[in-house]
């Protein structure tokens, strides 16, 4: 554990603690608690946004100083072993909400399947957020949602009708891919290095849009199960795809000082957009988004992405706990000043919602 204070006020945001820890929490903060959980997690600014997005509401209403009084948000290095654990340990010391992030986003399904939880997201394979029920936490998924709001409001980019291609095929692949079938795009693509993971997923999604296409009964056109297609990551069929195809990142490749970037975007067409789930500090974007502005495409990296499925998070931790109902829109920009001051970069506004 990395520590300071274990009475201060207001939680070090730079602060990152484990298992033991959270064995002994109430000792430690005996107010609720919301939390992020990753192995790694240290580079995480997700307290920053909640904790800021609390004290905004606590600023704005004298009644929420008493409904939110000692409400923060912490972040946990989770190692996957210790997941069960740490999840039992969460929901019976009171947590008000969890995020999950990597690697544990498929495994905390898992456990929820295997602990009596329920499963509102969907697909039911990845979460990344879990609210408290009666007896067991409930698992969502906002992170389709953030794709969505990030690739309309950063790049101007609808799903409906585009080709949509995946690189990645873990649970932020499948998460984004859930959502761009929802979203009725025309094709998705999914490209990854391990062909039986790859294999895998391909093979959940065109079960999920049989499903679908059944319960639509004839009310919108159907996706054949061909358009969902795969492909090894160093071998893209840029050919195949439109120029104005839509390119995710879902995978780590970035995030490191030196990585191989998972597609040559000099072989996209010139009318793609690019949106790579990976940021980084300090104000610089990632090769992979510099790279595709510099060919003039529009790209984005992946703060509008976790911004607005924080928004989202914290407003299913409301309503679950409080009863306070209130729009991701309405806490998005604040989260989004704190992710940036974090991260070192320029405020840059939020489009308007009007």
């Amino acid at each position: 554990m990395n520590s300071s204070s274990p009475t201060a006020a207001t939680p070090n945001p730079l602060e990152v603690y484990e298992l033991e820890d959270l064995r002994h929490w109430e000792q430690r903060h005996p107010a609720p608690s919301l939390a992020v959980l990753g192995h790694p997690v240290s580079h995480s600014v997700s307290p920053q946004m909640h904790n800021t997005a609390l004290n905004h509401l606590r600023a704005k209403s004298p009644e929420m100083v008493e409904q939110l009084a000692g409400l923060e948000y912490f972040k946990f290095d989770i190692k996957p072993a210790e997941l069960e654990e740490a999840l039992d340990l969460l929901f019976k010391k009171n947590f008000w909400g969890v995020n999950l992030t990597v690697p544990h986003k498929e495994a905390a399904a898992q456990v929820l399947l295997k602990t009596g939880g329920k499963i509102h997201a969907r697909g039911a394979k990845s979460i990344n957020t879990l609210i408290p029920g009666k007896d067991a936490w409930e698992g969502h998924n906002t992170d389709g949602y953030g794709l969505a709001q990030a690739l309309e409001r950063e790049l101007k980019v609808q799903l409906n009708g585009k080709t949509v291609v995946i690189l990645g095929a873990g649970g932020a692949a499948y998460g984004a891919a859930v959502e761009c079938r929802h979203e009725h795009c025309a094709a998705l693509w999914i490209g990854n290095r391990s062909v039986e993971r790859l294999d895998g997923l391909v093979t959940e999604l065109r079960g999920l849009n049989q499903r679908m296409n059944q319960a639509a009964k004839g009310r919108r056109p159907a996706m054949a199960d061909e358009a969902i297609r795969s492909f090894a990551l160093g071998e893209p069929p840029v050919r195949e795809w439109p120029d104005d195809v839509v390119v995710i990142n879902a995978t780590t490749l970035g995030m490191k000082r030196g990585d191989a970037l998972p597609l040559d975007v000099g072989l996209l067409g010139a009318k793609a957009s690019v949106l790579d789930m990976i940021y980084r500090r300090g104000g610089q974007t990632t090769a992979m988004v510099a790279m595709a502005r510099a060919r003039g495409l529009q790209a984005a990296d992946g703060v509008a992405m976790l911004v607005w499925q924080g928004a989202a998070a914290f407003t299913l931790w409301l309503s679950a706990n409080l009863q306070i109902l209130i729009k991701p829109q309405s806490i998005a920009q604040i989260m989004k000043d704190a992710a940036d001051e974090a991260l070192g970069r320029k405020k840059e506004p939020t489009p308007s919602d009007d």
